[in-house]
């Protein structure tokens, strides 16, 4: 959900965010970051939507879907 509107993601989209906030906040990624714009453009939901993060909205973005992921069980198939 953004200050703008929720977004709907299926789980296949759900792990590419998750891949996509992983590569954004390594640290040379933070720096290279802090050093040029300040912010980042993503593309979410099959690129049907784009979000403006700044430094806190993404890391504070990331811990949500740390925990989102954190509370999966996984099941014997």
């Amino acid at each position: 959900e953004t200050p703008n509107k929720a977004i709907d993601l299926n789980f296949p989209q759900m792990l590419e965010l998750r891949r996509k906030l992983n590569d954004l906040t390594t640290f040379e990624a933070l720096n290279k970051i802090i050093n040029t714009d300040n912010f980042v453009l993503l593309f979410v939901a099959d690129k049907q939507h784009l979000i403006f993060l700044d430094i806190p909205q993404l890391l504070s973005l990331k811990e949500e879907m740390e925990l989102f992921f954190l509370d999966f069980n996984p099941v014997l198939v």
